[in-house]
């Protein structure tokens, strides 16, 4: 009796541990497509075997754990290429809007109005006394102040929307840190069960891998299950169940947005803007703060020297009614915001007669000062390292386009490295459905035996009870 007994527990334990894989391989096909999702497996081991006499009974399996199929070394790996993506994704995506600003093949550019500027001089040149050629020359230069203007403001656009940028993505932080550590804590809940949190574990790697791609971090795992996330090299976002903030914020020294750490309520902010080095807000970092100030700095070097050369050969001259002429341009005091206040002088654009074209008063047909402002436009200028003014600002043009077209290229090596890592992280611990389907079978038939198992236990008892009846 006793054998036939531990048959039907052998029975009703294999019956159960085909429903829990099978529930298992049903959980994997559902979680096919879920981002991060770790393949899962019922874990069974032989059970307590039972001694009768000189023999060694075996009583079948039982299932000991569901495990996930995962390789943590690949997964820390994803995330530091995801930081990576993310960093060349945003580098990229902001040097192509300041490469539109410079793209003098779509548009009319800047150079082509500091040409057609040099060139109405040259018209003036042609003809001293007309006052047609000196409202060309003013019209021309209104055109290219304006496109100074232009190129200046849009280079300041590309900053405020990198501003906004970082804003939107500092708030996707730190919604994932407080669920990072609000998921710390149901690990740690579940596993001093002694029972694997997978589930929890595998959108824990997810958020890891998201949170890289915004900001540069590291982490570390200890002992109790629950991981330590820093990032800027020393801000602790994320301590056992406590989760710390990241604030973006307009500031009144620089009028740009800046990160700062809120280790927690009540403590001073940290200003850690220099310290981040990686991810989207890295990358948006270093082209708001690095790239576009110096090409605008580049501006406003073309546009001062532009302005003092310009002013100096033309305060040398005398105008249509022989008088001393004034400044050309006004002149800032400063080559800093050069670009943003290039004006024309008032009492030129007020009366064109004023504009000079002589070296000398009352010199009919004189058109000394109009070729020596004509000639500016070859003339090697200390402002501008001894460059021309086609020279430098082409010379600018080229460097956007080239980095441009860098940060593409980066862009897209960086997704290829990634995506041979997914690849072989899906065929590591990724579901294929095909094996799934041939577990499911395997398992389904295991069922219909130990049920069978079950029936025979059943019938061999009935066997035994009824053996007073015959």
């Amino acid at each position: 009796m006793s054998k036939i007994s531990s048959m039907m527990d052998v029975g009703k334990r294999s019956l159960s541990n085909s429903q829990t894989a099978l529930q298992t391989v049903a959980h994997n096909i559902a979680n096919k497509t879920t981002e991060g999702y770790s393949r899962q497996r019922v874990e069974l081991t032989a059970a307590t075997p039972i001694n009768e006499g000189r023999m060694q009974i075996g009583m079948g399996a039982r299932a000991s754990q569901v495990t996930r199929t995962n390789n943590p070394w690949l997964e820390k790996q994803i995330q530091k290429e995801n930081m990576n993506l993310g960093y060349q994704d945003s580098k990229a995506e902001s040097l192509a809007r300041v490469e539109q600003v410079y793209n003098e093949q779509l548009n009319k550019g800047l150079n082509i109005h500091v040409v057609e500027f040099f060139n109405a001089f040259r018209e003036l040149a042609n003809d001293p006394e007309s006052l047609v050629s000196r409202t060309l020359v003013r019209e021309n230069s209104d055109v290219m102040i304006k496109d100074f203007k232009r190129v200046n403001g849009q280079l300041e656009s590309v900053q405020d929307d990198l501003d906004n940028q970082i804003k939107n993505v500092t708030g996707e932080i730190n919604e994932i840190i407080k669920e990072l550590a609000d998921l710390n804590q149901r690990i740690q809940s579940v596993e001093i069960q002694n029972i694997p949190a997978n589930d929890e574990r595998d959108r824990r790697d997810v958020l890891l891998k998201h949170l890289g791609e915004k900001i540069d971090i590291s982490w570390a795992e200890g002992t109790d299950g629950m991981v330590t996330v820093t990032a800027a090299k020393n801000a602790l976002l994320v301590t056992g169940t406590t989760a710390a903030e990241i604030k973006a914020k307009q500031t009144d020294d620089r009028d740009r947005v800046e990160l700062f750490y809120i280790p927690e309520k009540g403590k001073t902010p940290v200003n850690i803007t220099d310290r981040v080095t990686g991810g989207r807000i890295g990358g948006a970092l270093e082209v708001r703060d690095q790239f576009v100030e110096k090409m605008k700095s580049n501006l406003d070097t073309v546009a001062y020297s532009l302005m003092k050369e310009v002013n100096k050969a033309h305060i040398e001259g005398f105008d249509r009614y022989g008088k001393k002429a004034a400044l050309f341009f006004e002149m800032p005091d400063v080559e800093k915001g050069a670009a943003a206040k290039i004006e024309l002088n008032q009492t030129i654009s007020n009366d064109v007669g004023r504009i000079a074209a002589a070296a000398r008063p009352n010199a009919s047909g004189d058109n000394t000062v109009a070729n020596l402002i004509s000639s500016l436009q070859y003339s090697k200028m200390e402002g501008l390292g001894k460059a021309t003014i086609d020279d430098f600002y082409n010379t600018q043009v080229g460097m956007v386009g080239t980095m441009s077209q860098r940060a593409k290229n980066s862009l897209e090596s960086q997704k290829e490295i990634l995506k041979q890592f997914d690849n072989i992280r899906e065929s590591i611990s990724g579901v294929s459905l095909d094996e799934e389907t041939t577990k499911m079978l395997e398992f389904q038939k295991a069922y219909d035996a130990s049920a069978r198992l079950i029936r025979t236990a059943d019938e061999m008892l009935d066997t035994v009870i009824n053996l007073k009846r015959l």
